[in-house]
């Protein structure tokens, strides 16, 4: 394991401890290990050094030059010279704990992916007397299982998905199942998110095969083959409920994200509030939610994800940790989410009351991923020029610079494109002048298709659901479009 002095560039050259931390004293962590990569480590490097604390990094051999690498205070290398797997690496419980042992560091940031959602790991960092900045490890075990999770949810009055609340062992489970809730239906990973081990089955001819597929998956994907059944309810819209507690029963929310522009079932463009929630809404669900999270005792930041559909929310997991498109949230409220986690993961109580609360404007995120469009075929390799977009209501979220070589080994995400304006309509305008001004020479992106799609009148009316995308974009394939 190797640990890189630090570099002259471009990191911060007043040094650890240069500014007392805004209200916390020295209460606060003195060093964060983040046990991430890419554009998530240095949004959370930005707001540590704004608290002035350290940071540590960690990375494999071919991010030692990355930017989340550069600007920390220091460095790790915890994969194996020869390998750049995650499993090896960014997955290594056993290497992240020996960063945090060899560098001093007294608590551990997730970001998202990777090990945020590992019940065992939380588990693990705590017991040795390493904060985790996040819920415990009994939180992120319950919402881990989608099943359970149904349960406990249900248990506190959030609404839910119809469907089985068990695991299915075999298919003549499965099949009985299908019969009494009807079809079409939704087979589930339990152990999963991210849209894998997911399968839409309309009827009885295609069951067993999307079951077997579904099983595989799972077990490929999570180390777990349990799968679970919910109705399919394919006019939905999905929105989610961002919320914190602070772990002694109390709990705020902060309005809802819209998700419902997806690719089999990855998020690509985001936004809040939603076109389609109105404020009575938004409260009655706000409430539900940030009820539901004082009653757990929970810790920290969570979602909880919803589809919504004629009027109804149905239940469908909730993520413990900080969302990709967590940044909306952030430019409506003019709050540092990160900077809560810190606070709360450092015993503090909410910064916020509930009613203080109030929401400003319409922010969009549009995910720009390192992908040929419209195959989605990944584009890694050498980053010649990087312009990031400016101006009022404008951010960019990346870890991309002039000279950086995109791996071929991640998640093809490079960076996060956020505006913020007074309504939707000038939030729509500011992010096609965004886009235009965006440059990631000559690696492909997936900038035209958000250029396309803000232009199509019924993305401006709002009028869609959770399968409008997808035949949106099959529309487009063979053309030149895209």
């Amino acid at each position: 394991m190797l640990i890189e002095d630090r570099k002259e560039w471009p990191r911060n050259r007043l040094g650890r401890k240069a500014r007392t931390p805004r209200e916390y004293g020295s209460t606060m962590f003195d060093k964060v290990l983040i046990a991430n990569r890419g554009e998530i480590a240095l949004r959370i490097i930005r707001t540590c050094k704004e608290l002035g604390i350290a940071t540590v990094a960690v990375h494999t051999t071919v991010d030692q030059d990355a930017m989340h690498v550069r600007m920390a205070d220091e460095a790790v290398c915890i994969g194996h010279p020869l390998s750049a797997k995650s499993k090896e690496s960014y997955l290594s419980e056993l290497n992240i704990i020996a960063a945090c042992e060899i560098t001093g560091a007294d608590a551990i940031h997730p970001g998202y992916g990777f090990l945020s959602e590992n019940s065992e790991f939380v588990e693990k960092v705590n017991e040795i007397g390493i904060k985790f900045i996040g819920p415990n490890s009994e939180h992120v075990r319950i919402m881990g299982d989608k099943i359970e999770a149904k349960t406990v949810m249900r248990s506190l009055g959030v609404p839910c998905v119809p469907g089985v609340e068990e695991g299915l062992d075999s298919f003549d489970d499965v099949r009985n199942a299908a019969l009494t809730l009807g079809f079409p239906l939704i087979i589930k990973a339990a152990a999963g998110g991210g849209g894998r081990g997911m399968r839409l089955t309309n009827g009885l001819d295609d069951l067993e095969g999307a079951y077997e597929r579904s099983r595989y998956e799972a077990q490929l994907s999570f180390g777990n083959d349990k799968v679970y059944l919910e109705r399919f309810l394919g006019n939905g819209r999905h929105i989610e409920i961002q919320v914190f507690g602070d772990g002694r029963g109390n709990a705020i929310h902060f309005g809802e994200r819209d998700c419902t522009i997806q690719r089999r079932h990855q998020k690509l463009l985001e936004e809040t509030p939603s076109p389609v929630i109105d404020r009575q809404t938004r409260q009655s669900i706000g409430e539900t939610c940030s009820r539901a999270i004082a009653q757990l005792g929970y810790e920290g930041a969570g979602t909880i994800e919803f589809l919504y559909q004629q009027g109804q929310f149905y239940f469908i997991e909730m993520n413990t940790r900080l969302q990709v498109e967590h940044p909306v949230t952030e430019a409506v409220f003019g709050i540092d989410l990160v900077e809560e986690q810190l606070r709360i993961a450092a015993g503090y109580s909410l910064s916020h009351r509930q009613e203080d609360l109030v929401s400003s404007g319409h922010a969009i995120e549009a995910r720009i991923n390192a992908e040929s469009v419209p195959g989605f075929i990944p584009c890694p390799g050498q980053v010649d020029l990087f312009h990031s977009p400016g101006g009022l209501g404008v951010r960019m979220d990346s870890a991309l610079y002039n000279g950086y070589t995109i791996p071929p080994h991640y998640d093809s995400l490079v960076g996060k494109l956020v505006v913020h304006a007074a309504n939707r309509d000038a939030a729509i305008a500011r992010l096609d002048r965004a886009l235009a001004e965006l440059i990631v020479h000559p690696i492909a992106t997936t900038v035209p298709l958000f250029q396309h799609l803000i232009a199509d009148p019924r993305f401006r009316s709002g009028d869609y659901d959770i399968q409008w995308l997808e035949s949106w974009i099959g529309d487009f394939n063979g053309t030149e479009v895209l």
